[in-house]
């Protein structure tokens, strides 16, 4: 994220004169108290996101600046240059060509740019090439004909969403408010009346836009109905007119289109769209119904990373607001395919901020559900953004606890068990993610720990672990990783103890609740939310996936293709699978020998998305066994159809405790009929 020209020189003032005071930057340089907040506020972030310290402002309006910031940037004249505001690079006459393009009341000719922008016709034509490169993203063309110069053709929505993008780009460069004014020739009376416009619509709606929102929506909403006026109407329109007629924000549009005629419903409908997309920097507002369900999932996207960060976010509604605050805007650029509206993110995340942004894009979930779309990289960053700064304000730091990846090359299913045993097993740790062989070898993220099945090279500390653990191996592995990592073992607290000693003092009126919140408490790492979500889990148990009907008891078999096949028959009779996700299961078994996850038992399966419809569980025992890639004789063969959910997780780690129990697995391999081998699947069911 790079800084404006007012914000750079704001920085540069305060590095070379930390004792200056509020009143003095805001008389130097011409601003309001809310032009400055807007900088102090751009110029944390920047510093943030360059692992810095934030500037503190005192009541008095004085500056409080930590040495490493004047250290780092007092010695570093390059990290922040002040560009020449004389001289134009490429990128930036590209963008005043197209800003021309898409303003302009006449006719233009070669002759209109090279005046403009005071080069030859030769670097025009080349520019103009480049501005063509820019807009194929937008899948729209430069035209020129005798009759009308240079045009922009395309469908007018698409150009709308050039028109904003261009608009942010120009006003980024030097002096770049000035040049829009000239190049797009639009007089400061007509802005400024637009600007009390919008100041109103702030007020009726109890929000307050950020600076750089009150700057650029007077100029895109004044060329849009410059536009309107010269015949460029939407017609074909994304956006549903229900969705948006009922939201303050259209009422506030007929307030800032007071006294224009002849406005189309679709252009009224765009206007409030882009009102909705705005970025805030404050509000009043309650949490609204306009768009159903949103707050609970900003509340489950948030529980999701707290759980993957292991960490316990103090004043939690607080963040949740200004969540929502960022959130209710992005919601509508995001399903209208308007991110590229907003600017990027530029330089590189600080490796604090790469692992919080990676851990925010695996608990963003519940938003992309709502929604329906996959969230931008960009808008996940404005994210992280939020919640890495509340972190810092709360001494919270991702780089304080120990960060593991679990490595196994036993397929989807096998590692998410792994990696969820893991992770309950050290609450304290950040599991990153789990990951393949190849997908290791080139893992961009830092981490401390290893947990693999196999042996890895590795500079890190390696944990070489079973599959499935039993309690006792458990036990075993918590000791060791401790003692490894810290150099002994932490007694973990019991919390039934604690609850006991607490009632031998006082009435406890809920023991459950109270047992709860001190294991949130002890461990931070919102496991009441864990023990929630178990509770309330629709994860079923193996006597619920493998019922009396899907075992099948065969002696011999003339192949494994005939043995997957007889075992998945009875999904494919009840409609779980389809025929085709059998053969497909065939082929991965044959490319994949993970797919063993005990002596004589191995579990095939499939992706969802090769003709799953519902989750299911089958199980063939063939008693004499069968020849599995010539290396390995399988006498239990359980058939896996999952979907994309966690439903038949519970039953696969139920299914993996029986795998390590040679007395019960011989059971059920010699068992004379369904009723004994589902009494042994019972027995597991509970655990």
């Amino acid at each position: 994220m790079g800084l404006g020209d007012r914000s750079t020189k704001i920085l540069n003032e305060l590095i070379s004169n930390p004792s200056i005071t509020s009143a003095s930057i805001e008389k130097k340089y011409n601003l309001t108290k809310r032009q400055l907040g807007y900088s102090i506020k751009k110029i944390n972030e920047w510093l943030e996101l360059n692992d810095l310290p934030i500037i503190e402002r005192t009541r008095q309006g004085r500056f409080v600046i930590n040495q490493a910031i004047l250290t780092e940037l007092a010695t570093n004249e390059n990290i922040m240059p002040v560009s020449d505001p004389n001289i134009l690079t490429e990128e930036q006459r590209v963008y005043l060509i197209l800003l021309m393009l898409l303003s302009s009341k006449e006719e233009l000719s070669l002759n209109h740019f090279t005046i403009d922008l005071d080069v030859s016709k030769n670097t025009i034509l080349s520019d103009l090439k480049q501005a063509q490169e820019l807009i194929n993203n937008y899948h729209l063309d430069i035209r020129y004909s005798r009759k009308h110069g240079y045009l922009i053709e395309g469908k007018e929505f698409q150009i709308r969403k050039l028109l904003i993008y261009i608009t942010y780009q120009v006003l980024q460069m030097s002096n770049g408010e000035t040049r829009f004014k000239e190049i797009a020739f639009l007089h400061s009376r007509e802005i400024e009346e637009f600007t009390n416009r919008i100041i109103k619509v702030e007020n009726e709606l109890s929000l307050r836009f950020t600076d750089e929102k009150l700057k650029t929506m007077p100029l895109i909403l004044l060329l849009i109905l410059r536009r309107v006026e010269q015949g460029y109407v939407i017609e074909t329109f994304p956006i549903e007119y229900e969705e948006l007629s009922n939201t303050k924000e259209y009422q506030a549009t007929e307030e800032l289109l007071y006294g224009y005629k002849n406005i189309e419903k679709s252009e009224r409908v765009f206007i409030t769209l882009h009102l909705l997309t705005a970025s805030i920097f404050s509000s009043n507002l309650v949490m609204e119904e306009t768009i159903p369900n949103l707050f609970p999932a900003i509340d489950n996207m948030l529980r999701q990373f707290e759980k993957s960060a292991c960490i316990y976010l103090k004043d939690r509604d607080q963040l949740l607001d200004k969540l929502f605050q960022h959130i209710k805007p992005a919601y509508y650029r995001i399903k209208y395919h308007l991110t590229d509206s907003i600017v990027h993110m530029q330089g590189k995340l600080s490796s604090q901020f790469k692992e919080l942004h990676h851990l925010v894009k695996r608990s963003i979930g519940p938003l992309e559900d709502l929604i329906g779309e996959t969230i931008p990289d960009n808008e996940i960053a404005f994210i992280t953004m939020l919640i890495g700064g509340w972190m810092n304000r709360q001494g919270e730091s991702i780089d304080k606890k120990v960060k593991a990846i679990v490595v196994c090359p036993q397929g989807v299913s096998v590692s998410r068990i792994l990696f969820n045993e893991l992770r309950e097993l050290f609450p304290e740790f950040v599991f990153l993610d789990f990951l393949s062989v190849r997908e290791y070898l080139h893992y961009p993220l830092d981490f401390d720990v290893v947990f693999s099945p196999i042996y890895i090279e590795t500079e890190k500390k390696l944990f070489v672990t079973k599959t499935f653990l039993g309690q006792e191996e458990r036990n075993r592995l918590r000791n060791q990783v401790m003692l490894e990592i810290h150099g002994y073992v932490p007694n973990d607290i019991d919390i039934n103890q604690v609850v006991e000693i607490i009632s031998n003092h006082a009435a406890i009126r809920n023991e459950k609740e109270l047992a709860r919140a001190l294991e949130g408490y002890f461990k931070r790492d919102d496991n009441s939310a864990i023990i929630k979500q178990v509770q309330e889990s629709d994860e079923l148990n193996l006597n619920e996936m493998i019922t009396p009907d899907r075992i099948i008891l065969r002696n011999t078999v003339s192949s494994w293709e005939d043995a997957v096949r007889i075992a998945a028959n009875p999904l494919v009779k009840n409609g779980n699978i389809d025929k085709s996700y059998v053969e497909t299961m065939i082929q991965y078994s044959l490319q994949d020998s993970y797919i063993i996850i005990g002596p004589g038992m191995a579990i095939p399966h499939a992706a969802p998305d090769d003709g799953v419809h519902k989750v299911g569980m089958s199980l063939l025992r063939v008693r004499d066994g069968v020849d599995y890639l010539q290396t390995n004789r399988i006498q239990l063969i359980i058939i896996i159809a999952a979907e994309d959910k966690q439903q038949h997780l519970r039953a696969l780690m139920q299914l993996m405790n029986l795998s390590g129990s040679d007395e019960d697995r011989n059971e059920v391999i010699n068992a004379k009929s369904t009723d004994e081998v589902y009494e042994i699947l019972s027995s597991y069911s509970d655990e």
